[in-house]
């Protein structure tokens, strides 16, 4: 079976359609990465926020027991204190967090994809 001949305009233009539609099915909308490393890097601050502060009350628990000689007790309510406080600074962290996204107003839909 023979194909009918074409001129060469005509068979450049059938080539360049045919990798036009091929170009448009194998091509994947690229989402925002900028979006998602900046939603990664709020929720790694937060997390950063919670063990810094029970960190932060361990050492100062640790010295604390060193210079006055009560050795569990600084350890305790260092660690209590500074989870106390790294909890109350996620959640100011997080209510403020909250309020900036209020402003920049409703998240554009997510398309679906058949891949994942």
């Amino acid at each position: 079976m023979s194909l009918p001949p074409e001129s060469r305009e005509e068979a450049i233009a059938r080539l360049t359609r045919s990798a036009s539609d091929l170009e448009a099915r194998t091509t994947r909308e690229v989402g925002d990465h900028g979006v998602q490393a900046a939603a990664a890097s709020k929720a790694w601050r937060i997390l950063a926020e919670l063990f810094g502060g029970v960190f932060a009350g361990l050492a100062g628990g640790f010295v604390f027991d060193r210079f006055f000689g009560t050795v569990p007790w600084g350890l305790i309510v260092g660690v209590l204190s500074g989870f106390a406080v790294s909890v109350w600074m996620a959640r100011r962290t997080a209510n403020r967090l909250m309020a900036e996204a209020r402003l920049e107003g409703e998240p554009k839909s997510v398309p679906f994809d058949e891949d994942e």
